[in-house]
């Protein structure tokens, strides 16, 4: 399996979105693992324990990788959709796994915006930091990572078995 032209959305919108993460990553800086303590925490108690082991400076930090965040998910739901076309086009796959893939990055996606917002929200109101709100906002926030991850795991897979008898084919011929 060459590169072809319908190659390009996948790897311009893969490209962006490593631009995108890394954008993020950078504007964390330290603070960059309060991210995924905030997105799994179980609590109103331990919400409010990780956001105030941070310093100005970390919550400043915290607070502006929430304004790229809000075009990130886009791109890496595009970037999962070309990648899912993409395979559509070089193998065969079932309707239900082909409607999947085309699912579940924009619900992934969307569920990454209402996770941005509360937590926006929070950071401005902390004293709406409720264990209701915070326990529905993980439960988002494991969804996204659940379905994110998951197209990509299987993306990775379809595309390795299609490399792999590509490089078999010409070992043996």
């Amino acid at each position: 399996m060459g590169l072809t032209t319908r190659d390009i959305p996948l790897i311009a919108w893969s490209a962006a979105f490593v631009v995108s993460q890394a954008t993020i990553v950078r504007l964390l800086g330290p603070a960059a693992p309060r991210v995924l303590e905030v997105q799994t925490a179980w609590s109103a108690d331990r919400y409010r324990q990780i956001l105030g082991s941070m310093d100005e400076v970390d919550t400043a930090r915290f607070r502006s990788h929430y304004y790229p965040d809000f075009v990130h998910p886009a791109i890496y739901a595009a970037a999962l959709r070309a990648g899912a076309s993409r395979l559509e086009k070089s193998t065969d796959l079932s309707p239900a796994v082909a409607r999947a893939l085309d699912v579940a990055p924009i619900v992934s996606a969307a569920g990454d915006y209402v996770e941005n917002v509360v937590g926006l929200h929070l950071l401005d109101h902390p004293e709406h930091i409720t264990d209701l709100v915070v326990r529905a906002t993980t439960a988002v926030s494991i969804t996204k990572w659940i379905l994110a991850l998951g197209t990509f795991g299987y993306l990775g897979i379809g595309f390795g078995r299609i490399w792999a008898r590509a490089m078999f084919r010409s070992i043996t011929s």
